[in-house]
């Protein structure tokens, strides 16, 4: 056994191992403020998102550590705090210069649920301690107003849009500046114009990740958002069922020629749970989502299932991850956030997760 020093406790500590970035915590810098008081060990554990998936994990595993091999140790104080990473662009940090990572939410197609994920999403980040920001991108579409209950209209403060904000969100959608029985009948470029303002024109103040929730496709929005900006990383959403899994292809190889790299991919609706027998029904497929994202080498976050408490929630504009977060749909979506927030700290240590795609152009001779 060793003798309670600091030297020996950071030298135990070694033997701690972060699962996502295969680095001992020590290493990365984790261990912060380390005092050693009569028998006592105090020290804070600073991860890199609220988020993290393994807290509990890490504090468990520190007192272990600590206890296999020095000796006469009482009480073990760990307080865990964290920093997220900054996504420093010159370019960036002038439009949004408070913002720590954007992260864009795509699909290939509509009616995968795109927008339902980015919500539950956002708020399960914010539920986890993280700021969190959310621009409804899909001008001709939005429907984070109604998903989020909320039908005010944003203040001018010193020339800035202030978002609006609820369950730790800050939001801002086209569809609190127009009327919502009216379509917004624009050309292209008066979308992008839009997107654009929403960046530079709102007051998001300091976030740890703002969340674009992209219309589908790969049109002009989401090129002017990654020709503005350059982002933390995109998070595609399909369901299992072919005809949605070549769209999302598409998706990533647009993603891959403009340099934005792939988070991972979420499979929503992915089967359905009998409510009466427990029976599990693979109604649009099964399994597509996850050996897409094998043949592409890059992540899968997770599957989702169908479940009527999750539109029901939307409807009434409080995600289920808020409304019913002990629910098995709620602990999913929050187990996929807390994946996405990984992703992204593993983007910091230069692991590429986005893959080289070969494109074909067909000879137009």
């Amino acid at each position: 056994m060793l003798k309670l020093t600091e030297e020996n406790i950071l030298q135990s500590l070694r033997q701690v191992k972060d699962p996502d970035l295969h680095r001992d915590i020590v290493s990365l810098g984790f261990v912060k403020n380390l005092k050693i008081v009569g028998s006592d060990i105090i020290f804070n554990l600073q991860l890199t998102t609220p988020a993290c998936p393994v807290r509990d994990q890490f504090i468990t595993e520190c007192e272990k550590a600590i206890r296999g091999v020095i000796e006469g140790v009482e009480k073990i104080d760990i307080k865990m705090t964290s920093n997220v990473q900054q996504n420093t662009y010159a370019q960036k940090d002038n439009i949004l210069p408070g913002v720590k990572n954007t992260i864009a939410i795509a699909s290939g197609k509509g009616g995968v649920g795109k927008s339902t994920v980015a919500v539950n999403l956002a708020v399960a980040l914010a539920m986890d301690g993280a700021k969190v920001g959310l621009v409804d991108a899909d001008v001709y579409g939005p429907s984070i107003p109604l998903m989020f209950g909320i039908n005010d209209r944003p203040k001018v403060l010193d020339n800035k849009l202030q978002p609006l904000e609820r369950y730790g969100v800050k939001v801002m959608s086209i569809g609190f500046l127009v009327n919502p029985m009216e379509a917004v009948i624009w050309r292209g470029p008066m979308a992008s114009g839009a997107i654009k303002q929403f960046m530079s024109d709102v007051n998001w103040g300091e976030l740890d990740y703002l969340i674009f929730d992209l219309p589908p496709g790969t049109g002009d929005i989401q090129l002017t958002l990654v020709q503005t900006i350059p982002l933390t990383g995109v998070v595609i959403v399909t369901t299992p069922q072919d005809v949605a899994l070549a769209d999302a292809k598409k998706g990533l190889v647009m993603f891959n020629k403009v340099n934005v790299p792939v988070l991972g991919i979420i499979e929503n609706m992915s089967y359905f749970i009998c409510s009466h027998c427990g029976q599990r029904e693979n109604i649009f497929d099964s399994g597509g989502g996850k050996r897409t994202a094998e043949k592409l080498n890059v992540p899968f976050l997770g599957e989702i299932p169908i479940d009527t408490k999750v539109r029901i929630c939307g409807d009434k504009g409080d995600p289920i991850v808020h409304g019913e977060p002990n629910s098995q749909q709620g602990k999913i979506i929050q187990s996929i956030a807390q994946q996405l927030a990984a992703q992204i700290s593993i983007q910091y240590l230069g692991t590429p997760s986005m893959p080289k795609i070969e494109i074909l152009i067909p000879n137009q001779n």
